[in-house]
């Protein structure tokens, strides 16, 4: 029941970041990419796993029309509330799902990937939002007292790390986009001059943005059965020749 009320608790800290003003630009800029990666994913069901309770919508030009979030909010945008690492989804079921920051404040983000891929049909798509720690977001929380509170304390997966991940899992990279370049210091991150500076970084320093949204694809190899190699033993010279059983006497009597 404790480790419940922590867990609660951490969730409603996150929410309320990205309730804040720096959280909701934040938000803004992901929406923006993730309308026009949703625009080129197709089939049947959409689904997001994430923990934010008042998620941006940008599904709206998207040729999935199913679509369905799954978080831990009883709110009424979240049509299954569960947790990422124990998703109430059937195999091969869905043909995308969009992870918002999930893996960053997942307990066990190798198992969220591990549900996305049961969940996924072959060729299915998984766009993922994180944070990069190679960037000035990930040195202000090496400066002191820089992991307290959220989202500093989240896991902050380098794109190569998470690469690694999908591609032992059977993903194949497609996409990568950069996006957030300017400093998280509150004041400095509000001002409306940085935009010419994350269209300068994203031209020239694309892994050193604050955010990543990456996309993979589910590959499903196709195993080619091998031939048998019969070999005949050959027959001693002057060895009486054995004679082949009738394989139709049991259905001749």
């Amino acid at each position: 029941m404790k480790q419940a009320d922590e867990y609660a608790r951490q969730i409603e800290a996150l929410n309320q970041w990205f309730e804040s003003n720096m959280g909701r630009m934040v938000l803004e800029h992901e929406r923006e990419v993730l309308q026009r990666v949703v625009e080129g994913l197709f089939g049947y069901y959409l689904l997001e796993l994430g923990w934010l309770c008042d998620m941006p919508s940008y599904t709206q030009a998207s040729p999935i029309r199913n679509f369905y979030r799954l978080s831990p909010c009883h709110d009424a945008e979240s049509q299954l509330v569960a947790q990422p690492e124990a998703a109430p989804i059937a195999g091969d079921s869905v043909d995308a799902v969009v992870l918002p920051h999930t893996l960053d404040f997942a307990m066990d983000p190798r198992q969220v990937l591990r549900e996305v891929e049961r969940m996924l049909i072959p060729e299915g798509r998984v766009v993922i939002v994180g944070f990069n720690p190679f960037s000035l977001w990930g040195l202000r929380r090496r400066l002191p007292g820089g992991r307290r509170g959220l989202p500093w304390q989240g896991h902050f997966i380098s794109g190569r790390r998470l690469q690694d991940w999908l591609s032992l899992l059977g993903f194949d990279t497609e996409q990568r986009y950069s996006l957030l370049f300017r400093p998280p210091w509150k004041k400095a991150f509000l001002r409306q001059r940085f935009p010419r500076l994350d269209k300068l970084s994203q031209r020239y320093l694309s892994r050193f943005s604050g955010v990543y949204v990456l996309v993979a694809v589910k590959r499903v190899s196709t195993l080619t059965p091998v031939g048998m190699r019969w070999k005949l033993r050959p027959t001693p010279r002057g060895a009486p020749v054995q004679p082949i059983a009738n394989m139709h006497k049991g259905a001749d009597e």
